[in-house]
């Protein structure tokens, strides 16, 4: 999730520990802790972009990473800032500990993936039930944090925890419903149904990002579920990439055709060929608007490029702030 939700977890959970009149230290150890797993985005290369993606969420988001990282962060923090907090070591590693906790397990609430087993698995975890960006769970918890602090009142904290697993739970139900009418439009189109993911779109846990996947095709549409009727946009299709249809004059061996078996990996599968340029490769599970087939990354490649030759990785440019008005329309309707 984003820096300052992971930074939120991180401080409200450290704060189950210690005294009540050090409820704002652990609040800073926390969430300092909190964020540090994403310091793997410093793992780049210039030769090779996929790098970033492929080593973000990875060892340092990993379950069994925690005590290490943990034991890495506070000798860090301990020394910067023990001394002047009068901290000792145990509690600032303790906090650590419960900051750093938090984040892969959050990450994997998500759909981006996260290697949440690693080394004892490469799956990308991505149980799909909340935005990478969702003020409903941050701004509460931020204002419940800081009146724990003013206050010296635990009491708050654990009001926190139970608004987020509430909102796990509920955002979980919202899902379900999403799939089920997704169920019901491929009835409708008489297709196939391999599998059927359910993703929330930006901010938000109302409007939901379904993909249907068939033998040879990607459906991707939009369903609100909300307090009335639901209602369902049907969006776009696309076909699964095929090497051999698509792109024949790829060599076997290249690295580009091994960094697309990288970014299949990376996109848990569903990737496709842009439809507006043919040595572009996409990731179809993100999009502005949760109907339209209109990624937001991909790689890309070139015919006339060496064997060793890395594909590139591309941020595509889209008009965000149309997309979200629109979105905010869809989610008004």
């Amino acid at each position: 999730m984003d820096p300052i939700t992971q930074a939120t977890f991180g401080a409200i959970f450290a704060q189950t520990q210690g005294q009540k009149k050090d409820l704002a230290k652990a609040a800073l150890f926390g969430a300092l802790a909190g964020m540090a797993p994403d310091l793997d985005v410093l793992i780049r290369s210039f030769e090779d972009s996929l790098r970033a993606i492929e080593y973000h969420r990875h060892f340092t988001h990993s379950l069994i990473f925690i005590p290490l990282g943990a034991l890495i962060c506070s000798g860090f923090l301990h020394a910067l800032l023990g001394r002047a907090l009068n901290v000792n070591f145990k509690q600032s590693f303790l906090w650590c500990l419960l900051g750093m906790a938090t984040h892969g397990l959050l990450d994997s609430l998500t759909s981006y993936g996260t290697l949440l087993f690693w080394p004892f698995s490469n799956q990308r975890v991505a149980w799909d039930i909340i935005s990478i960006i969702d003020p409903l769970i941050t701004l509460p918890l931020i204002g419940l944090s800081l009146a724990a602090i003013l206050t010296k009142q635990r009491k708050y904290i654990f009001l926190g925890i139970a608004w987020a697993f509430l909102y796990f739970g509920f955002s979980y139900t919202q899902q379900q419903k999403a799939i089920s009418e997704a169920l019901k439009l491929s009835e409708k189109r008489n297709v196939e149904v391999l599998h059927i993911e359910a993703k929330p779109s930006l901010a938000n846990i109302f409007i939901w990002k379904v993909i249907t996947t068939t033998e040879d095709k990607y459906y991707v549409d939009a369903v609100k579920i909300g307090p009335g009727k639901s209602i369902v946009w049907e969006g776009e299709n696309i076909n699964k990439l095929s090497i051999e249809r698509d792109l024949p004059w790829l060599k076997e061996g290249s690295q580009q055709r091994k960094d697309i078996e990288r970014f299949r990996w990376f996109s848990n599968g569903y990737i496709a060929l842009d439809r507006n340029n043919p040595y572009q490769i996409t990731d179809i599970r993100y999009s502005f608007l949760p109907q339209k087939i209109n990624p937001l990354w991909g790689i890309e490649l070139k015919p006339e490029a060496d064997k060793d030759a890395h594909a590139k990785f591309y941020n595509a440019r889209h008009n965000r702030e149309g997309a979200v008005k629109t979105l905010w329309g869809m989610l008004l309707e």
